[in-house]
Parts: C-alpha cells; sequence; structure tokens
C-alpha cells in the first residue's frame, strides 16, 4: 500500500508542477490554486508512504521520477528541447534511484 501512496505523491507532484506552467507566475487563478492543492495532497501522501519506505528511497523516488515525467511534458506539451545532455542526466539520476533501491533491499 506504501507504494501507491508514493505513485500518488509522484502524479500530484506532476500536476502540481505542470500547473505552475499554466499559473503563468500565478497571475492565473485556477492554475494557482491547482498548484498549492496538488503540493499539498503531495507532502500528505510521500508522507503516508514514507511509514514503510525508507525515506532516502521514498523522496529520491518522488524526486527522480517526478522530474523525469516534467521533462517529458516538457519535451511532449511544451516543446522544450531534448538534448543527449539533457537525455544522459536524466538517466543517471534513474540509475542512482535504482541503487538506492537496491541498497534498500540488500540491507545497505
Amino acid at each position: 500500500m506504501a507504494w501507491l501512496w508514493l505513485i500518488a505523491a509522484i502524479l500530484f507532484e506532476v500536476c502540481g508542477t505542470t500547473a505552475m506552467k499554466f499559473a503563468d507566475g500565478f497571475r492565473h487563478l485556477l492554475p494557482s490554486i491547482v498548484v498549492f492543492a496538488c503540493y499539498g495532497a503531495s507532502i500528505a501522501c510521500l508522507t503516508v508512504a514514507v511509514r514503510s519506505i525508507e525515506i532516502s528511497v521514498a523522496y529520491a523516488l518522488w524526486a527522480a521520477l517526478g522530474m523525469t515525467l516534467i521533462t517529458v511534458i516538457g519535451i511532449v506539451w511544451f516543446g522544450e528541447a531534448a538534448s543527449a545532455l539533457k537525455l544522459a542526466s536524466i538517466t543517471v539520476i534513474i540509475l542512482g534511484v535504482m541503487g538506492l533501491r537496491l541498497a534498500e533491499r540488500l540491507g545497505g
């Protein structure tokens, strides 16, 4: 169940971050409300998830997967550049998170 809470936390964080783009510096009310609501929900879900998942692993997954999804959204929806360096950097971050998860499983 903790993993479902973590997935929810990641999805809320991604929705909140995407809403930032539409909020345009808090100039638009509805997207601005979505930013705060989604970040609040994300932190609440993450807080529940860390009851059972090591915080180092949960936070790393929350940050890395959220960042990866936001990068994909930026490239696909907002036309941001998909440079080789950007994609390689995301790969390194994901590998680091996988290393943390492996360390948790191996008891280290």
